[in-house]
């Protein structure tokens, strides 16, 4: 059983031996999804912010969470803000949008500063 708390993910775990129950906090990456929209999606322009709700409840149901959009100018239409368990989750998500036709995506994985700082730690 999962559940979210704040910004993060939570998951019940057994403890040795199965005899007690212990609350176990799965780490929540973010992700930066860049969107261009398809003939499709300019089509039904009209449209777009009701999908981007509905993009948001497919997010929940995916396990992710959208923490902000924002309807851009420049070389992309719609950049999202997104935190997910694992690559994968959020790669099946991306994909899910992808294939309802109205946008293409990128996906960027996004570090936070603490993020960065442990990753500078690892370097040889």
């Amino acid at each position: 059983m999962c559940w979210r708390g704040e910004a993060k993910l939570f998951r019940l775990a057994s403890g040795k031996r199965g005899a007690q129950t212990i609350l176990e906090e799965i780490a929540m990456a973010t992700y930066i999804l860049l969107a261009s929209y398809t003939e499709q999606g300019i089509k039904n322009i009209k449209d777009t912010v009701k999908r981007t709700d509905a993009v948001k409840e497919l997010a929940k149901k995916a396990g992710c969470t959208m923490k902000e959009s924002y309807w851009t100018l420049g070389a992309f239409d719609v950049v999202a803000v997104f935190e997910a368990p694992d690559d994968e989750t959020m790669t099946a998500f991306a994909l899910s949008v992808a294939r309802l036709g109205n946008v293409k995506t990128q996906t960027l994985r996004a570090f936070s500063s603490k993020e960065m700082g442990g990753i500078l730690g690892k370097m040889a």
